[in-house]
């Protein structure tokens, strides 16, 4: 074979491998990525991408606590494959998903709404930042919801669920993760900054969203309407109401005006007041 066949085959191969590289680089940064919003190592995993926190356990953590019944091939809660489901109104219109409840059935007895207000208390407490209290946390069939404040301010911090069965709390799913931009992606990664310094106060005034919101479910759950408004950081939580109660809930985007309800609690049960 000729010397310059040789010279060709071998940098075609070095090119070929070269890409395979770069390609498989590629692909591992995005599995890194996802896996650090929604795997086992990331937010909801518990080792925190951009959050100061994340999954947790209070039964391995915290003594004087029973561990109640829960089936053992299953012991936390899983990332829900809905986690960014419920759609999202905006200029790309909406988008609907099929899951409203979690895809898999405990047995047992769950907790009951005292004793989530104890493990919420407890894993800010773990947290180390004395400006976060419990405001409320209200029971649905799927999960308990817990809502962060900063006591020094009066806004929304974060929020977070409970699983029923183990205690388990972890971030919630969608615009707590998505759109927060002071305890959420937005505050670090390659999302951080976007929005300049995290502030409450945003393009979309609390008036704005309320109205959004209404326009929303006028359309989409006819009958329903507007409740209280939290004011997070990036976005806003409103309260949806049946017949003067509890519905649900669904949040809209302090910079964009859209629309995520919230698919993944279920049906309301009962609300803890807590500050």
């Amino acid at each position: 074979m000729k010397t310059w066949k040789i010279l060709t085959i071998a940098g075609l191969a070095l090119v070929a491998v070269s890409l395979l590289t770069s390609s498989a680089f590629a692909m591992g940064m995005r599995g890194g990525y996802a896996g650090g919003m929604m795997g086992g190592g990331g937010m909801m995993g518990g080792y925190g991408y951009g959050y100061s926190y994340g999954y947790y356990n209070p039964y391995i953590t915290q003594p004087g606590l029973t561990t109640p019944t829960a089936p053992t091939t299953q012991y936390y809660q899983p990332v829900y494959p809905f986690m960014f489901g419920g759609g999202c109104m905006g200029r790309m219109g909406w988008r609907s998903y099929s899951y409203t409840t979690a895809p898999y059935a405990y047995t047992g007895t769950p907790l009951n709404i005292t004793t989530a207000k104890t493990i919420a208390q407890n894993y800010l407490a773990s947290l180390g930042n004395p400006d976060l209290t419990v405001k409320q946390v209200e029971e649905y069939t799927a999960n308990f919801y817990v809502q962060v404040t900063e006591k020094s301010t009066g806004n929304g911090a974060f929020e977070l669920l409970i699983n029923k069965y183990t205690g388990s709390i972890y971030p919630e799913m969608g615009p707590n993760m998505m759109w927060n931009t002071k305890y959420g992606m937005m505050r670090s990664g390659v999302l951080a900054g976007i929005y300049g310094t995290p502030t409450t106060t945003m393009t979309v005034t609390p008036a704005q969203a309320t109205a959004n919101a209404q326009q929303y479910l006028n359309t989409y759950l006819t009958g329903t309407t507007t409740g209280d408004v939290t004011t997070f950081y990036g976005y806003y939580c409103i309260e949806v109401l049946s017949n003067s109660s509890t519905y649900g809930m669904l949040s809209v985007n302090g910079y964009t005006g859209q629309i995520w309800y919230h698919t993944w609690h279920g049906t309301f049960i009962q609300e803890l007041q807590v500050s």
